[in-house]
């Protein structure tokens, strides 16, 4: 009778910790997938005057180092105006 205790919960243990491992890929894969799905529609209006039809949007982008408490990150950085 032990034995037969031992093995049950040695299979219990088996499956709790291959849960464990699988549940949190399994949510990984639908977080990424309803980011996928769910991407918002951004509309950009200038701020100040109506550029005219003809206006296009000018970008400059770069990439700048700022200071964290885990060290140096290098980010990106972008500006943008209607010209």
């Amino acid at each position: 009778m032990p034995r037969n205790w031992i093995f049950f919960a040695v299979q219990a243990l088996i499956v709790v910790f291959s849960a464990a491992t699988l549940l949190p890929a399994a949510a990984e894969v639908s977080t990424r997938e309803l980011a996928a799905r769910s991407r918002p529609r951004i509309t950009i209006h200038p701020r100040r005057i109506y550029p005219g039809p003809n206006a296009r949007r000018q970008c400059r982008s770069w990439l700048a180092k700022e200071y964290r408490v885990s060290g140096p990150v290098i980010v990106p950085q972008m500006r943008c105006w209607w010209d």
